[in-house]
């Protein structure tokens, strides 16, 4: 089974910041997971990362999970 980026698979280019499903990228302490823990690629993995940064100032997602 190969370890392909789930965006990629997808087709997805852009990661909307609006998305609910961003949580699923960050810990249980609001970081965002690194790409080895998260299966995406390294071009996704900024798209991602300036998305749920977009999203905690827009105050979408917490900074910190409690």
């Amino acid at each position: 089974m190969s370890r392909r980026c789930w965006f990629c698979r997808k087709g997805i280019d852009t990661i909307d910041y609006k998305d609910s499903n961003l949580s699923r990228y960050l810990t249980n302490w609001g970081k965002i997971k690194p790409s080895s823990d998260s299966n995406v690629c390294s071009r996704h993995q900024r798209r991602l990362s300036e998305a749920v940064k977009r999203a905690r100032f827009l105050a979408i997602l917490p900074y910190v999970k409690r």
